[in-house]
């Protein structure tokens, strides 16, 4: 299955962290805490996803943004065996 960061998913539908915090009401720093690191994001958060983003918050991925290159290559070597 695709997966996304929440930053990409911003990204893509053209929202900069104001506008989009705005319309998950929270501050744009909490919002950009999340993107680096969206581990423990609120269920309220994650519920908001597909209203906000117009994508499941099953295509997105939860943790450190960081992690995310190493997840995407983990998905590819599980996909390949």
């Amino acid at each position: 299955m695709l997966k996304i960061t929440l930053e990409a998913a911003r990204i893509n539908i053209g929202y900069t962290q104001k506008e989009a915090a705005a319309l998950f009401g929270i501050h744009y720093q909490t919002l950009a805490r999340l993107e680096e690191d969206s581990s423990n994001a609120p269920f309220s958060f994650i519920q908001a996803i597909p209203s906000v983003y117009k994508i499941t918050p099953d295509n997105i991925f939860f943790g450190r943004k960081n992690e995310f290159i190493r997840f995407m290559r983990s998905e590819e070597t599980a996909k390949d065996a």
